[in-house]
Parts: C-alpha cells; structure tokens; sequence
C-alpha cells in the first residue's frame, strides 16, 4: 500500500512539474525577429574650409604697401590655397602651385613664417596680353581661349615679370589648436610690376586616407580656366569662384563601426549625460572608432542581452555619400522580445571625441526609421578642433590632447562651423 501511495505521488508530482514548466514558456514572450540598418547619408563635400579677403578699408582692394589676412584650420597634409588678379594685367592671378600651401612640416610640425616662395603668377588665357603701361579693362579677348600657364619671366607678348614672390610676400602665422593666420602682403610698390591685388578667394581640401579629395580646388594648370576664376582674373571679381567654392565645401566624416546593444531592465548601459566618461571604452570610439573594449565590458554587465560591432564591408568604416556614390550601411538580425531596448554608438570619424548615440530607451520590438532619437555628443577626453581640420584628431594621423568634461550634446552651429542635421548624417532603422 505504501508503495503504491509513493508511486502515485511521484506520478502527481511529475505531472504537476510538467504542467508547470507549460504555464511558464506558455507566459514567456515570444521572441521576434528585427533588423537594424544604420546607414551614412551624408552628402559629403570636398573642402572643409573656404572664404574670401579683402581690403577692410574703403576700396577693396589690396594697394602696394598695404595686406589683408584670414584664419583657417589644418590637419597635417591639408593645404591652404587662394588666388587674387594681379590687377594691373589683362588676366593674370597669383595663386600657390597646386595643391596650395603646405602648413605643417613631415613631422607634423606648423610651419611659420614667410612661405612667398610658393606663390606663382597664371596667365589665365583668356583676354591677350597688352604692355603693361597700356592695360586697358577688359581688353581684347583670346580668339581662342587657352589653358593656364605659369609666367616664368615673360608671357607670350614679350611683357616681363618679376618672381611672384617679389611683388608679394605671403607669411603663415600659427595661433594654436589646429588654427593659422595667412597674411598677403602687396610688395609691388617700386618696381616695374607695381600693381593692386583684387578680393580674393582661398579653400582648404580635406585629407582622407593620405590624399587630397581636391587638390586643384581653385584651378588647374594647362586645362581652361573653369567655376569663376575668369572673373577675377579679368575684372578682380571673386564673387562667381567663390559661390563655385562655397558650394563644394562643407561636412565629410565617415562613421566607425557600430556598436549595437540589446538591453533589458537598465539604463542605456553606453554613456550618461552630464556624467563624464566611465572608463569602459566609450572614449576608444570617441577618439579612435574602436569598439573592442566597450563591447568585452558590457558583455559582462547584467541586463545586456546581446553586442554587437558592425563594421563596413571592404572599407571598415562607413564611408558617405562621395560624387553621388551611396554612402555605406550596416545591418544586424536581431531576435527581440517586449521590454527589449536598444542602443548603438559609433564615432563622428574625422572629431577629436564626437560619437553618435541613440537618446533614451528605444523599443527595440519597433520599426521604422528612429534616426529621431540619434544624437551627436562630445565625449569630454579630448581637446576639441574644426572637425576635419586637426592636426591631433586621430584618424587625421593625431594623437588627441587629454581633457576631463562631462559628456555633453555638440551645439549647432558649435565653436568650429554648422553641421547638417543628424539625420541627412546617420540613418538608423528597425524593420
């Protein structure tokens, strides 16, 4: 009887037990399966600076004796270039040779002082060359235009010319943190070439992979003059090359690979805001675009489902919108259940410690384009410089300058220039 009341009982308490463990996965949620793309969309331009000079006083134009100076930023390899009409001409203009003025040394070191030796003058090609004491305005135009060439000495009416450099002096000055005074001095008074300088334009290339992404922003020699230049070399008028310039320059980052996080139950376990950085690697994507130590530390803390690093096929990063060429994209299948949240990260390439991060805690069961909820912020460990323009940004060949900040949101328009909204930058989607 007792052995048949214990098997009983272990036949009631088995099948209890079983129909207790089918209550429980009957309640659990049902995972669900979703995608995340994370996309650059950005519209990338080739020159990270550009602007115009001139004389502040009451003519615009830069007389003998008298010189006009703009500030601008570098990073080591970028150059800075400009070009003024030689105004007592037809069509001539001073300009550096292509790709304008190196501002930092091999070792990255800036470069001060008198750099004349790297201005030339162009002979535009398009107006025929009269003698210099009986230049008329706009004289006769070129039956058929001809390329740019440099004067060396004569042009090909037999007029002759001083070196470039002894009719104006060009100095660079270096005030600190990536940043430089140009000054144009017209040194013409006295000599046989004595002449006004026009307004002029100058331009700044970004650097990407070692090369110039334009490094013939103003002109190129032996093809026609194109985008304006005409004008100033003909009439001082830098108003057409410049609206050409300021249209080609702007924002040209790539974005690190992305950090993807599913969490439950917790805080975005990536940053805090007003907080500075905790010290688990979120400064390694900031500064340098490596997520390897953030993704091993939060592998490790309670709530954090699943990590994910995306990196771009072929190039590692993703790359933007070049010359009309789609920006890269990432995407991860992610299995997701209610109260699910998810996060991602990912460097602001060509900064000294930018980052962009999902804001608040996001359904990760959703779908739909949440590039809404992305934000840009300054991870507060290194010093900040125009973006695309520091010489100790990282992936610009640097090595950042330590600071302690609070991580905090980037203004826009912020100390350097105006970026596009975030969303014409990073596209994140669920779907």
């Amino acid at each position: 009887m007792k052995a048949t009341f214990l098997k009983s009982f272990t036949v009631l308490s088995a099948l209890a037990s079983f129909a207790s463990c089918s209550k429980d996965n009957n309640n659990a949620p049902t995972p669900t399966s979703n995608t995340i793309t994370i996309e650059n969309v950005l519209q990338s331009q080739p020159l990270v600076e550009s602007g115009t000079f001139q004389n502040a006083g009451a003519s615009p134009l830069i007389m003998p004796g008298e010189s006009v100076s703009f500030q601008f930023s570098a990073a080591k390899g970028e150059a800075v270039s400009f070009a003024t009409m030689y105004g007592a001409s037809n069509d001539l203009f001073f300009a550096p040779a292509n790709p304008g003025i190196q501002v930092y040394d091999a070792n990255g070191n800036p470069i001060e002082g008198d750099v004349s030796s790297q201005i030339k003058l162009w002979d535009n090609g398009t107006r025929v060359n009269q003698k210099l004491s009986e230049v008329t305005h706009p004289g006769t135009a070129e039956t058929t235009p001809q390329n740019i060439m440099e004067i060396k000495g004569s042009d090909a009416a037999g007029n002759t010319y001083l070196p470039a450099s002894s009719l104006m002096k060009v100095s660079l000055k270096y005030n600190g943190n990536s940043m430089f005074t140009l000054t144009i001095e017209n040194n013409s008074k006295g000599t046989a070439n004595e002449t006004p300088f026009s307004p002029g334009v100058w331009s700044i290339s970004y650097i990407v992979g070692g090369n110039l992404l334009n490094a013939n922003p103003l002109y190129t020699e032996g093809k026609p003059s194109v985008n304006g230049l005409t004008n100033i070399a003909e009439a001082g008028d830098n108003t057409a090359l410049y609206s050409y310039i300021k249209g080609i320059t702007g924002i040209f980052t790539p974005l690190s690979p992305v950090l993807v996080v599913v969490y439950n139950g917790i805080e975005n376990p990536i940053y805090t805001v007003g907080q500075n950085d905790a010290g688990h690697g979120l400064k390694d994507i900031a500064q340098k675009g490596d997520a390897t130590a953030l993704s091993d530390y939060l592998k490790t803390v309670q709530g954090v489902k699943n990590v994910y690093v995306l990196p771009a096929a072929n190039s590692n990063v993703l790359l933007p919108v070049i010359d009309g060429a789609e920006g890269s994209s990432v995407s991860q299948q992610l299995a997701v259940v209610k109260g699910d949240k998810i996060a991602i990260a990912t460097m602001y390439g060509f900064s000294n410690d930018w980052f962009f991060a999902t804001t608040g805690d996001i359904d990760a069961t959703q779908k739909g384009d949440i590039s809404s909820q992305v934000g840009l912020f300054d991870d507060g460990t290194a010093v900040n410089q125009y973006p695309g323009a520091g010489v100790t940004q990282f992936n610009l060949a640097g090595t950042p300058l330590a600071e302690s900040q609070p991580i905090a949101a980037v203004p826009n328009p912020n100390a350097f220039t105006t970026l596009p909204a975030i969303n014409n930058i990073i596209k994140v989607t669920l779907q």
